[in-house]
Formats: structure tokens, C-alpha cells, sequence
């Protein structure tokens, strides 16, 4: 029972109790004044038909003003439910418009470091030990095995270009970067000359030494894919360091 009802009850009573305690003070007034007779007991009647009446209208007029309280009480919890939710309302759409502002930064810094990345290019290295020929079995097995070592081990010899183990070097880019160049560089490996000095084009054989014609394309993956870059090295003397430099922009 809520407050406002409560205190309406009370004041209800408190009149009741009131009002009976004067219609039982009138009635014994009356016994005694004027005695019991017809008139007397009209005008007894008149007056308890009156104080019922009383009665009445304070029971009906704290009733009313109980449902009154309790109206504006449901008008006031109403209101603050309203105010309630829509500020709720209102820190969802904050909360929400600060995680947009959140990934639209992210997305942005991203984009700015790809881009970046694509024009000073991904740098991708590798060091391709010297070829070694496979050896043939001689005829006659371990005699002329005996007879090569007697004689001395002759030269190794060369590899063929069909013989080089290819390798293959790949970066990672963007799924939607277009790749705009493919920088290729080599040079043996205890060589200290400059990579620019170095560079190789596509096909070219120099030193026993070839890039592929042109890089592949792997699948997409997620919003990334992969391109590579093929290479073979066939020479006996010496091991080479390869250096491919793949740059892209974003469409």
C-alpha cells in the first residue's frame, strides 16, 4: 500500500471516529434535554441521517483523494520511466556514434599505412645456396670408383639451368591493391654491391642466375591475397642473395 493511500485511510478514520463520537455526544444531549418524545426522536433521526451523510462524503472524499495521490504518483513514475529510457536512448546513440567514430579512424589509419606501405614497397629476401650436380653412377661401380680415386676427383660439373630448385618469393598485399610494379634484385651473396646496381628485369639471365617472365597471383583471401615471384639460380660457385621489392596502390 503506497504512502499516499495510507495517509487517506488514516484521515478517513480519524473523521469517522469524529463524527460518531458528536452523534453519540447530540444523541445523549438530547435523551437528556429534551426527553424521549416523537419530536425529539425526528429530529435524533434527522441529525444521524445527517452525520451519516458526513460520513459518507469524507469516506467518498478520501477516496477520491487517495486515487488522486495515487494517480499523480503513476504520473510522476511515468514521467521519470519516460526520462529514464530516454536517456538510455540517448548513451546507446552516443555509445554507438563513438564506436563509429572509432572505426571509421581505424579504417582510415589503415588505409593511410597501406597506401604507404604499397608505395615505398614490400621487401621480400632470400638466399639461394650455389646448384650441386647430380652424380652418375659408373658402370662398373666400385672399380671405377677406386680408379677415379687413384686418378684424383675430377671437377665438379656445371649445372643446367633445368637442374636449379626454383624459389619462389611472395608478399602479402590488400585484395583490392593493384600491383604496379615488381622491383627485382641479385647479387652473389658475399658481394657488397649496392642493390640498385643489381637489378635484374624480368627473364633476364645474368650469371647463371634468372628471375620468372613475370610474379603470379594467389587466391583471395579474407580482404588480403598473395603475389610471388619466381627464381632460379644454377651455379656451382657460389651462393647469391635475391632481394624482390613488390609495390601496389588501392583502388
Amino acid at each position: 500500500m503506497s504512502d499516499s493511500v495510507l495517509a487517506a485511510i488514516i484521515a478517513g478514520t480519524a473523521t469517522l471516529s469524529a463524527s460518531l463520537l458528536q452523534l453519540r455526544s447530540a444523541s445523549l444531549r438530547n435523551a437528556v434535554t429534551r426527553g424521549s418524545g416523537p419530536a425529539s426522536r425526528r429530529k435524533s433521526q434527522l441529525q444521524r441521517l445527517i452525520l451519516l451523510g458526513i460520513v459518507a462524503g469524507a469516506a467518498v472524499a478520501g477516496f477520491a483523494l487517495s486515487q488522486w495521490l495515487s494517480e499523480g504518483e503513476r504520473s510522476a513514475q511515468a514521467a521519470l520511466q519516460r526520462e529514464l529510457l530516454a536517456r538510455v536512448a540517448e548513451s546507446s546513440r552516443a555509445a554507438g556514434q563513438v564506436e563509429q567514430t572509432r572505426s571509421d579512424v581505424r579504417a582510415e589509419i589503415e588505409g593511410d599505412y597501406r597506401r604507404r606501405l604499397g608505395a615505398e614497397g614490400i621487401v621480400v629476401t632470400a638466399t639461394v645456396g650455389a646448384c650441386h650436380p647430380a652424380t652418375t653412377a659408373a658402370a662398373d661401380g666400385g672399380a671405377a670408383s677406386a680408379n677415379a680415386a687413384d686418378a684424383g676427383a675430377p671437377p665438379a660439373r656445371p649445372c643446367t639451368e633445368s637442374e636449379a630448385s626454383p624459389v619462389v618469393l611472395c608478399a602479402t598485399i590488400p585484395a583490392n591493391a593493384t600491383v604496379t610494379e615488381v622491383g627485382l634484385f641479385s647479387r652473389p651473396a658475399e658481394a657488397q654491391t649496392p642493390w640498385d646496381a643489381s637489378r635484374f628485369q624480368p627473364g633476364q639471365e645474368s650469371d647463371q642466375a634468372r628471375f620468372a617472365d613475370k610474379y603470379s597471383e594467389g587466391t583471395t583471401e579474407a580482404d588480403t591475397r598473395q603475389v610471388c615471384q619466381g627464381f632460379a639460380h644454377w651455379s656451382t660457385a657460389h651462393a647469391r642473395s635475391v632481394r624482390v621489392v613488390f609495390h601496389y596502390s588501392l583502388t
